[in-house]
């Protein structure tokens, strides 16, 4: 079997390799979303994660491993898209990020209650 031929079936090999253990750890990183976002009665929109990064990166045993930063959207009002994002190190979870939501300052329209000083608005002022 000439070379060429061989370096092509290697890197053929690799790239699937590649492949199946970028799957695994798209799974291991929408499990743990999934599992977080239902702890935090929020919304997992599109149900599915992006690739951000990719790296290589080292585990705690000194191992090379790929560390993939995916990123995805939640919501926790249902009105709104807020972006989270989950880091792997090989299939395992290093940090998972969820910004806090504003939930305490929202507030029902109609009800003569003052937040922050200002009035209730019938119509609520929108974010600048």
């Amino acid at each position: 079997m000439p070379w060429a031929e061989v370096l092509s079936l290697l890197a053929m090999l690799a790239g699937g390799a590649l492949w199946f253990d970028s799957f695994q750890s798209r799974e291991a990183g929408m499990r743990a979303v999934r599992a977080a976002c239902a702890a935090e009665d929020l919304l997992l929109l599109d149900d599915t994660v992006a690739l951000a990064s990719l790296r290589p990166g080292r585990d705690d045993e000194g191992r090379l491993r790929l560390c993939r930063v995916y990123r995805f959207e939640f919501s926790d009002t249902g009105n709104n898209r807020r972006d989270g994002r989950v880091t792997l190190l090989g299939s395992e979870l290093v940090t998972l990020h969820l910004p806090h939501s504003n939930r305490s300052r929202l507030r029902s329209v109609g009800t003569a209650e003052t937040v922050d000083g200002e009035q209730n608005r019938p119509f609520p002022r929108l974010p600048s």
